[in-house]
């Protein structure tokens, strides 16, 4: 037996020694078997957690896929294996903090290619669609705006949002009356179409057109910010972040869209722990809250999009608040 296969197998048994020794021997954590699985999705599978830290700290890939698109930590998380789910949650984090390999330089639709603010887009009753037939906004996501809009007009007052797109947010916004409502949208296309609409006649609707980032010396100070844009990296989110404290008024309330990794379960989760502590260390705690969605993504939704942005069951809404005004 080769010693991949010997790998794999020791994983399986939970072995920790053999595992080390043929580690020691150079034996190739990143070997994936006939299944398609690797030796750390072997040994998170069943739950051996000591092996997992062995076959981690040998360098084995946290974040590797088997040909279903699910990794250790999927494996680990379906299985029930705390133990094994908490050390590679961890594992993961703490990678992502250093080097971003999953979703920094991912756009919303996880392609880098191209440049939206310059391309066509499309307008159906249930889409926004790009030239290249990948989805900007879709209806389903309706009651996940409505409840984002709950979040963010909790405290009444002056709001913020940043990305029109279908308009689904600002609409649900509309419904709490606040004060002043700001609406920053970079895509000429939508911006014509908001002014169409009839959304700059609205009596407390400010519109400004542009980037969000070439835009900050016009915006003031809001009780409930939310954004969503598309087109843009981790890395503009992370942006941003960085000028809530002048955007946000104390005590306000912050959500954004969060499609981080929406493709595979345990990204997602490591990217939802990962963005709460990058908020942590901005003076903010987040809560996130649950939504199924299952019921709103059956394969019709999707007919005639490229690519499927969302594919899990459920939606984690985040609320974020400054800890001083949460204690």
């Amino acid at each position: 037996m080769e010693e991949g296969a010997q790998l794999c197998e020791a994983a399986r048994n939970g072995d920790t020694e053999k595992l080390k020794a043929l580690i020691l021997a150079g034996a190739d954590v990143t070997y994936f078997d006939g299944e398609g699985l690797n030796p750390l999705m072997h040994a998170a599978k069943l739950g051996h957690a000591d092996a997992v830290t062995a076959l981690l700290e040998a360098g084995a890939p946290w974040n590797a896929l088997s040909p279903s698109n699910l990794s250790a930590g999927d494996f680990a998380m379906e299985a029930g294996h705390e133990d094994a789910y908490d050390i590679l949650l961890n594992a993961g984090i703490q990678a992502e903090l250093v080097l971003g390999t999953i979703a920094r330089r991912e756009k919303k639709d996880g392609d880098s290619d191209g440049d939206y603010l310059e391309d066509r887009v499309s307008f159906s009753e249930d889409k926004l669609m790009d030239s290249n037939c990948k989805a900007v906004m879709m209806a389903w996501e309706h009651p996940l705006m409505e409840a984002h809009a709950k979040a963010v007009c909790s405290g009444g007052g002056h709001i913020l949002n940043i990305g029109f797109g279908m308009g689904l947010v600002d609409t649900a916004i509309q419904k709490y009356s606040p004060a002043s409502h700001t609406i920053v949208e970079a895509h000429p296309e939508v911006y014509q179409r908001m002014i169409r609409t009839g959304w700059a006649q609205k009596d407390n609707v400010n519109i400004i057109f542009g980037r969000w980032q070439d835009v900050l010396p016009q915006l003031k100070s809001y009780d409930g910010i939310f954004f969503d844009t598309y087109g843009e990296y981790y890395e503009d989110l992370r942006e941003f972040h960085q000028h809530l404290p002048v955007l946000l008024k104390p005590g306000g309330i912050y959500s954004f869209f969060n499609g981080l990794c929406g493709g595979n379960a345990f990204f997602h989760v490591v990217y939802c722990h990962l963005v709460s502590l990058e908020l942590q260390n901005l003076g903010y705690s987040t809560q996130f809250i649950p939504l199924p969605v299952k019921d709103c993504l059956g394969d019709e939704v999707w007919e005639g999009v490229k690519q499927k942005y969302w594919q899990l069951d459920t939606y984690y809404l985040p609320v974020c608040q400054s800890v001083d005004d949460t204690e």
